[in-house]
Parts: C-alpha cells; sequence; structure tokens
C-alpha cells in the first residue's frame, strides 16, 4: 500500500522553543548542572523524537537561550518565541495571508529547512519551519 502525502498546510509539532535570560553563561550552566541538558555549540539543546505516523524519522526540538534584549525576537516585546514544525509551508503562508497575518520576512531556506516569521494577535513572533 503506498503512502499518501498529507499536504494540508499545518503545524505537526513544536520546533523550539526560545527564552530571553538575564545572564546567559548562568542559565545554560544551571541547566546543564541542575537538569542535565547538554548545550551545544549554538548555545541549546536539541531534543530528539520519533513521528508517531513514521517511526523512521526523527523529530527534534530545540531549546534555545537568547540575552536579554536579543532582537532575534522583534518586534516582539515578549520574553519568549516557540518554533512550530509545519507541513507545506509555502501553503500555510497562502492561507496565513489570505488571513491578514502579519507576515514579517520573507521564506528563506537552508539545508535543514525552510523557515519565515509571523506575529500572532497577541504580539508573539511566531517561527514556522518545515523541516528538508
Amino acid at each position: 500500500m503506498e503512502e499518501q502525502k498529507n499536504d494540508t498546510p499545518k503545524v505537526t509539532g513544536i520546533g523550539g522553543i526560545f527564552f530571553f535570560s538575564e545572564n546567559l553563561p548562568e542559565t545554560k550552566e544551571w541547566y546543564a548542572k541542575n537538569l542535565g541538558l547538554e548545550i551545544n555549540d549554538w548555545g541549546s539543546s536539541s531534543f530528539e523524537s520519533r513521528d508517531l505516523n513514521n517511526p523512521d524519522k526523527v523529530n527534534s526540538l530545540q531549546w534555545t537561550p537568547f540575552k536579554k534584549g536579543s532582537e532575534y525576537f522583534a518586534p516582539s516585546q515578549k520574553e519568549f518565541m516557540i518554533n512550530y514544525r509545519v507541513q507545506n509551508i509555502e501553503g500555510m503562508i497562502n492561507k496565513l495571508k489570505e488571513n491578514g497575518v502579519t507576515i514579517l520576512d520573507e521564506l528563506v531556506t537552508y539545508d535543514f529547512g525552510k523557515f519565515i516569521h509571523i506575529m500572532d494577535d497577541e504580539g508573539n513572533k511566531i517561527e514556522l519551519w518545515e523541516p528538508s
């Protein structure tokens, strides 16, 4: 039986959790020492899991503290940002435009996937990511 690809534009999981830290080195050290998080070269920890519908596929979630005031969260004034893993990001962008959602930048593609940033109606910056 051939697997059918679902191309409905939607969120399929959490790709990352990002938050501000007053003292980045101390925050990283605290989480490593007390919770056993392994901090990588990007200053984050990566959590891997299996896709229930496709057990051979490995998903990851990035946990990353940012120096308080980092422009990466702008224009949001919030202390956090969530990255959502999505399928059919181009279709999702079209849907968001139709719904009048604020899109902050252009779709960019890297080796590890496609990204775009939007704002929700509460002023939260959201990162959308379709893995490669």
